[in-house]
């Protein structure tokens, strides 16, 4: 009968380890990327009360998300445009379409461009509902747990795509407002990498080379349409 070495026992029980948490982790259906380069330790802040209690109104009672443009011409032409962009990342086309309608009225809701929220999840999760990192983020904007304790309620899902995006709104404009509208320094800060510049290297990256906006021309009625999604 063959003898099995010590070091041959030691690699099988790892394995066997590995395989129980990787069946975990497909019966759960959470995507677990602990080796990403972008999943930093992002740390608790200390918040002042007014702005913990100015964040807190901003991610309860979400309303029924709907897309927030000028007039239904605009809307549709963005939306079809994003939807055949977003194909790469979600084949479906109605969930491409509720997706991008929460992304759309969330960003828009917190002052935000709808095309940098998309990089920032390009970047983050790339459109993974139930991506979680090693650091424990979780969701398609990657938010930490420690927020619902900061600013939301106990019972809210980060998994939800809706409450997802609209904490990672909330949260990304309350960087942007604290570093003055830098823009660079609140992505890092939303990152956890503040002092570093690969992370918003990254995400205006994804952003001019998925997501950046250009005019459109449509026939309708016989007659060219031009329509400029790209706001002053």
């Amino acid at each position: 009968m063959k003898r099995i070495s010590i070091f041959t026992k030691i690699k099988l029980k790892s394995l066997s380890k590995l395989l129980t948490k990787t069946t975990l982790l497909f019966i759960t259906g959470i995507v677990v990327c602990p080796s990403t380069a972008y999943s930093t330790a992002r740390k608790a802040e200390t918040l002042s009360l007014d702005v913990q209690a100015g964040l807190h109104s901003s991610v309860i009672n979400p309303v029924q998300p709907h897309l927030v443009f000028d007039n239904k011409e605009e809307a549709a032409v963005w939306l079809h445009d994003m939807s055949i962009r977003l194909k790469k990342w979600i084949p479906d086309q109605f969930l491409r379409e509720r997706y991008l309608t929460s992304i759309q009225y969330e960003a828009s809701r917190a002052g935000l461009d709808p095309q940098l929220v998309l990089a920032v999840i390009t970047i983050e999760s790339k459109f993974s509902k139930y991506a979680m990192s090693g650091v424990g983020a979780r969701g398609l904007m990657q938010v930490m747990p420690f927020w619902k304790a900061q600013i939301g309620t106990p019972n809210q899902n980060l998994f939800d795509i809706q409450t997802n995006i609209r904490y990672g709104c909330t949260i990304l404009r309350y960087y942007l407002q604290r570093e003055h509208g830098n823009l660079d320094r609140a992505l890092a800060a939303y990152n956890g990498s503040l002092g570093q510049n690969w992370y918003p290297k990254l995400v205006m990256n994804a952003y001019k080379n998925y997501w950046m906006l250009y005019p459109i021309v449509t026939l309708k009625n016989n007659e060219l349409t031009y329509i400029n999604p790209i706001k002053n």
